[in-house]
């Protein structure tokens, strides 16, 4: 039974694989753009309060991106 389920298996880890690079790559772009646009916020002077926690976000995005 294990031969005849095993080019589904396969295929399932496969599709597993892709979707899971996939994530990685979206929160690496979703964190740097987070800290980059908080870092223009923080920036401003006025917006620091909103700027700062959000680099922060981002910054820990792209450090689960990335580990």
């Amino acid at each position: 039974m294990d031969i005849l389920l095993a080019p589904f298996r396969l295929l399932w880890n496969l599709l597993a694989g892709i979707l899971n690079i996939t994530g990685r790559v979206v929160a690496l772009i979703l964190g740097l753009v987070l800290l980059i646009v908080g870092v223009l916020l923080s920036a401003t002077g006025v917006l620091a309060c909103l700027g700062v926690p959000l680099a922060i976000f981002g910054g820990l995005l792209i450090i689960r991106g990335l580990f």
